[in-house]
């Protein structure tokens, strides 16, 4: 008799314990600035994992082979207020007390630095978003894994397309802001252009909120350099771009890191045009299935235009690279999930080091070794003001698999009419 209420005990222990934890959604975890002032930027990143999330759902979730069905996909996130001892603590609490099943990064690089100590020393999977700076990836962490195309490659890209548009140029001034976001790019940028054979005839630094760049413009017009890369922040680059058009600096190249790829740059007129800036994506590249195909790699996931014409219907704004990114991010999860059948994280952890595909947001591929999670595989797009049918409009003109047109070059084409 005690034998068989042992075994009842057990059996209906069995019972009750396997419908309590039985697996019924994916828990994604991570901290917004809902407040402070990441605000607008941590909006756009919401923005993108929601619209993921919605569509997931739509489609009744998230296939996982190992429990033979779909799974709904749910969000826990909280404010961090744009405050790292926030994040800090809430991460914690996102592991501790509600158990996602995995994490994505806050926005910003600095807020993204203590999510990632939280993630490593909990073992939780976090895919990071809106964070560019390399030195995150150099601390030895094995489950953090970047979207972002590092600081370091901010500004290479617009040397590769000054050697592919000029061989023969050579000359490069690179004149930024004293900041640090800025001054690591530059930095990379620099070291860059000397080991591919370039000539870095000046290297110098601005205050923030200069306004007038005449002694540099001076200086930069004795070195007759062939490209001008650098810049700040809006302000700076804007002022930048209009005393470089004033003087009419004969220029093959100029490409400026964040004014340019404000919406509102135009505003500045002709000085606009034929400027270039990096971005993290532009709803007018063209990543595709075709494209991956030349390049060999699959492709995964929505096209640009699905995206872009589902985030305007969503929220009747222009998408930008934040929200892309914020949508990316849940992307990868999803397809390492489906490819692997499980939500072991062991295993997503795999499929994630081996992961090399494009989707619309790019190609993705994380490193392993030294710097494992690093992003190696999403290039910068870059943009160019141009105009036609008489308005300035920008176009993506690099890399060559994402660009919609051709770069106009050289750049002080514009003074020879």
């Amino acid at each position: 008799m005690k034998r068989l209420i042992v075994f009842l005990i057990v059996a209906l222990f069995g019972i009750f314990s396997t419908q309590s934890f039985a697996k019924d959604q994916i828990l994604i975890g991570f901290t917004t600035s809902l407040t402070g002032k990441l605000n607008a930027e941590s909006k756009a990143q919401l923005q993108g994992i929601q619209l993921w999330v919605n569509n997931v759902n739509k489609n009744g979730g998230i296939y996982v082979k190992s429990m033979g069905k779909k799974l709904p996909v749910a969000l826990k996130y909280y404010d961090d207020e744009s405050n790292k001892e926030r994040v800090q603590q809430l991460y914690v609490r996102l592991i501790n007390n509600d158990h996602v099943d995995f994490l994505i990064s806050p926005y910003s690089s600095d807020l993204t630095a203590t999510a990632a100590i939280i993630a490593q020393q909990y073992g939780k999977i976090m895919i990071s978003t809106g964070a560019a700076a390399d030195d995150i990836f150099a601390k030895g962490f094995s489950v953090v894994y970047q979207m972002y195309t590092p600081a370091s490659r901010y500004l290479t890209g617009a040397l590769d397309m000054l050697k592919k548009y000029d061989p023969k140029a050579k000359k490069v001034a690179i004149i930024y802001e004293q900041s640090e976001f800025a001054k690591a790019v530059c930095d990379a940028a620099k070291d860059y252009a000397q080991k591919h054979g370039f000539n870095v005839v000046m290297f110098e630094a601005y205050t923030p909120n200069t306004t007038d760049f005449s002694a540099f413009l001076n200086k930069m017009a004795s070195l007759k350099p062939d490209a001008l890369i650098g810049g700040g922040h809006f302000a700076d680059g804007e002022t930048l771009a209009k005393q470089v058009y004033e003087q009419k600096m004969p220029l093959k190249l100029i490409s400026l890191i964040v004014a340019p790829a404000v919406p509102k740059f135009k505003e500045i007129g002709e000085a606009a045009l034929y400027v270039t800036a990096p971005s993290q994506w532009e709803p007018e590249a063209t990543y595709s299935p075709e494209n991956a195909k030349k390049l060999k790699l699959a492709y995964y996931g929505p096209s640009v235009k699905w995206f872009a014409d589902a985030y305007r219907n969503t929220y009747k704004q222009e998408p930008g690279y934040h929200a892309a990114g914020g949508f990316a991010s849940a992307l990868v999860l999803q397809k390492a999930i489906e490819e692997t059948g499980t939500l072991d994280s062991n295993k997503i952890k795999q499929a994630l080091d081996r992961m090399n595909i494009m989707t619309f947001y790019g190609q993705i591929k994380f490193a392993q070794g030294k710097y494992h999670g690093l992003q190696i595989g999403h290039e910068m797009v870059y943009l160019q003001w141009v105009k036609q049918n008489g308005q300035i409009s920008k176009e993506v003109v690099w890399p060559l698999a994402a660009a919609n047109t051709k770069l106009v070059f050289p750049y002080n084409i514009k003074f020879k009419k």
